[in-house]
């Protein structure tokens, strides 16, 4: 229980700080995260892009307020919309939304069907992110760098997001299938 209440307040603490400082830091880790990635330093930014735009599409789509929570993620133009939706015509909505954000190949849709993530299962999801990352960073495979791999949890299902080889990909899942609070691992990884 004790560190459930410390992921929450952490939780509510990083969303207490977002704003000007969010995007000084974010623009700082995108020029970072370009070193390392296998991602041409244009597509790195496009994928940000698209987030903003779906998320962006979303909020101004009165249709939607209200019947769901949902985050998308985009790695090399595919987006991962994960979260909740009332129903299957929401979640197909939010789909349609996604579907048309200019450079999009695809959309993969793991919106569940149900009502939204309560503040304590975010916390729980973004505790078990961190440790996934951590995790990552045990592999010990020649080239291998942890941060070419983008994380998303979503009540325990993690998502791996990534260009990577196959030896690169059934490490990272093997890293952290085992680990507490995770349901299931699921790979969204493209392969080189």
């Amino acid at each position: 229980m004790r560190q459930i209440l410390i992921v929450v307040l952490l939780a509510l603490g990083a969303s207490a700080l977002q704003g000007c400082a969010t995007a000084i830091v974010g623009g700082a880790a995108t020029g970072a995260a370009v070193i390392h990635d296998r991602r041409s330093a244009g597509t790195v930014i496009d994928d940000q892009a698209i987030e903003l735009k779906i998320s962006s599409a979303i909020s101004n789509d009165g249709n939607l307020a209200g019947h769901g929570h949902v985050s998308a993620t985009c790695y090399n133009y595919v987006v991962l919309l994960t979260g909740q939706a009332e129903s299957d015509h929401y979640r197909n909505r939010y789909y349609e939304v996604a579907s048309r954000i200019h450079n999009v190949k695809k959309v993969i849709n793991e919106i569940q069907i149900g009502p939204s993530a309560t503040l304590s299962e975010r916390s729980v999801d973004s505790y078990t992110t961190t440790k996934a990352k951590l995790a990552l960073t045990q592999i010990k495979l020649a080239d291998f760098d942890p941060s070419r791999i983008k994380v998303v949890t979503e009540k325990g299902v993690v998502y791996l997001l990534g260009l990577v080889n196959q030896q690169e990909a059934n490490a990272a899942v093997e890293k952290i299938r085992y680990l507490r609070g995770v349901k299931q691992v699921v790979k969204v990884f493209e392969y080189f």
